[in-house]
């Protein structure tokens, strides 16, 4: 690590991240592959931050559904780093989208990318021959333009202009945008959008598989990665909340409950909201700090409900477009919890402005409405995260990990990146900020 003894105090680095979730602790083992020890301080209790397993009723619950796709190559190269076993630990399925009773579609197994979706939507069952063709001539114009816009602009007038019928919109496109960049179609970067869909379905076969986690992400992804971090002498401080951050001789002065501890380098991996908090009394940074406090947030609703552990879905995750419920998630297909559905409903809409006790109710019914067999719940479980992700509008000045402090970084899903507020985009900001500092000349 060239250039450290410019700090004049310390030859080697001493590196704080602040913010134990998926961006925090990808820095903290990477780092760590490196042989470079950090310390993190996480205010809560656990680390994982929105991508955290919970205990409820003798059940392990995520306190969201967090899908991976093939396309996740950080994700993935960070797993097999920290030893997991991604045959056992992820369930991969060739891309299979379904619209209850409504829509389907099922990519080839065998054609390569792109073709493998192209005939996938040749096929799609619900679907008239002219829609088929509409959402044909879509993918091939991406292609043709690298999936690149002129100039962002919102998702819906994207696709109005690209003459995409109704129900192709209904079933296909808005689903995939609720999914993937959790913003309603109106307000979502058409661009980021076709981010995902470049690196999802454009570039290998494998790119679009569906991974299923077996297992909640705490014991998928936070406990590997805390064991890697832990292994190279690595520091993990649960419930310290870190108060203040100033600049010292020795680099930053961390400030913590009563105590202040000195650092070389610091990675702020927290919300925006709360990074915005504590850089805005760093001169520096307070452009960066503004940058924070401009996002807009969109939440995310898991309802849980337990039924006899006879009750199967068709299919591991099926998709809904009749009401509150957008994907329903068979539990006991993933992971071995029978009878454990997992409902998700993403971004926000009229369900915010009911109680828990009525939304899991109404939830409830349209599951009985699709799936006439089913029994009535033992029980429910809703998790309600309100400022889940960020709304990724249109043209997002979003901050770079590299501040105009020199040794301080930003990681987070909302950091500059092509894509929106995922497990991957977080990985890949944790992972840049640990190779700015390692490459430090």
């Amino acid at each position: 690590m060239a250039g450290l003894e410019n700090l004049g105090v310390q030859l080697k680095p001493r590196i704080a991240i602040i913010g134990g979730g998926c961006a925090g602790l990808a820095a903290a083992a990477e780092l760590a592959a490196a042989g470079v020890p950090s310390t993190i301080f996480e205010a809560g209790k656990q680390l994982g931050g929105r991508a955290r397993g919970l205990n409820w009723k003798g059940r392990r619950l995520d306190n969201g559904q967090h899908i991976l796709l093939g396309a996740y190559s950080e994700t993935l190269r960070l797993m097999r780093l920290a030893g997991v076993d991604l045959s056992t630990a992820l369930q991969r399925l060739p891309l299979q989208l379904i619209q209850h009773q409504q829509f389907e579609l099922r990519a080839s197994g065998r054609l390569p990318a792109p073709l493998h979706i192209l005939a996938g939507l040749l096929r799609a069952r619900g679907l008239s021959k002219r829609e088929r063709l509409a959402a044909l001539r879509f993918m091939v114009a991406l292609k043709l333009t690298r999936f690149r816009l002129g100039r962002d602009e919102p998702l819906s007038i994207f696709l109005a202009r690209q003459h995409q019928p109704e129900k192709l919109v209904k079933w296909l496109w808005e689903p995939l945008c609720l999914a993937a960049l959790n913003t309603p179609l109106d307000q979502a970067s058409a661009q980021v959008f076709l981010n995902v869909l470049r690196d999802s379905f454009a570039r290998t076969r494998a790119d679009s598989d569906l991974l299923l986690p077996r297992h909640d992400l705490s014991t998928l992804l936070m406990e590997p990665l805390t064991q890697s971090v832990q292994k190279t002498g690595g520091n993990i401080r649960l419930g310290t909340s870190v108060t203040a951050v100033h600049i010292h001789t020795e680099g930053f002065a961390v400030h913590y409950a009563d105590r202040v501890e000195c650092f070389s380098h610091v990675i702020m991996a927290v919300s925006p909201f709360r990074a915005g908090e504590l850089i805005a009394t760093l001169p520096a940074l307070i452009e960066t700090a503004q940058q924070c406090d401009a996002y807009t947030y969109q939440p995310i609703y898991t309802v849980y409900l337990q039924y006899l552990e006879a009750v199967r879905l068709p299919f591991p995750m099926i998709g809904l477009t009749s009401g509150h419920a957008q994907w329903v998630l068979d539990r006991g297909e993933l992971d071995g919890q029978a009878g454990l559905l997992a409902v998700v409903i993403s971004a926000e809409g009229r369900h915010q402005s009911l109680t828990q006790e009525a939304l899991a109710s109404e939830v409830a019914k349209e599951l009985a409405t699709a799936f006439p067999t089913l029994p009535q719940p033992l029980w429910h479980k809703v998790i309600a995260e309100k400022r889940a992700t960020f709304t990724c509008r249109p043209g997002l000045q979003r901050p770079a990990q590299r501040t105009a402090l020199p040794n301080f970084y930003l990681a987070g899903d909302y950091t500059a990146g092509e894509y929106p507020a995922t497990i991957e985009g977080a990985v890949r900001s944790g992972v840049k900020c640990a190779h700015l500092i390692l490459e430090t000349p």
